[in-house]
């Protein structure tokens, strides 16, 4: 019998590009027959600030319901697949925090020898896509983890022409989650949970 996977995806997400990439990792890894936890991470901006833009403080009301992130999701996981938006070519400050709040984790060597991946969003065209999902795997290593990156795997990886991860470029915010970045989502899921499968089964 395979064994069972534990998959968390973490999250940011402003104006819910990052999020709606997130639950299509999510429901692709639960097709797998992995375990899935969705959560986002704690909103750092003030509530003035959100207010601000509608889009950010729309997202905010329809997400209110997903739950935060804790160090033991991470735990529980046999695979972590994490995103963010890129912020001047890095890591949003929120996803940022919580990667801070894992010393003592990180200290235990819990978070080692478990699979990490990445995806991401950005505004412009490329717009630090490659570099925000590159700082993502610096701290994976770190953590001692194995970094599945999807790479030119499959055709749909041709066409989203990422191998780092999965990264939708919003054009401004005109440009929806399209099928090549949900098909490159799917991609990415399924060979995150296809090695921590082979990983754990030994």
């Amino acid at each position: 019998m395979s064994a069972t996977v534990n998959v968390s995806v973490v999250y940011y997400s402003a104006t819910g590009t990052v999020a709606e990439i997130a639950r299509e990792v999510a429901e692709a890894a639960e097709k797998t027959g992995a375990e899935v936890r969705l959560r986002k991470v704690s909103e750092l901006a003030q509530p003035s600030a959100i207010a601000s833009n509608p889009a950010w403080s729309a997202h905010a009301s329809a997400t209110a319901d997903v739950h935060c992130a804790t160090v033991e999701d991470l735990l529980w996981a046999d695979a972590v697949i994490m995103g963010s938006p890129t912020r001047f070519g890095n890591v949003s400050a929120q996803l940022k925090s919580f990667l801070d709040s894992l010393g003592d984790a990180w200290r235990e060597g819990l978070l080692a020898d478990k699979v990490y991946s990445a995806f991401t969003a950005t505004s412009s065209l490329h717009g630090g896509q490659e570099s925000t999902l590159l700082a993502l795997t610096t701290s994976f290593h770190h953590f001692g983890g194995i970094v599945v990156a999807p790479g030119y795997t499959r055709p749909e990886k041709f066409a989203d022409g990422n191998p780092y991860g999965t990264a939708h470029h919003t054009r401004g915010g005109t440009q929806p989650v399209d099928d090549t970045t949900r098909n490159a989502a799917r991609v990415q899921a399924e060979r995150v949970v296809r090695f921590a499968r082979a990983i754990k089964a030994g």
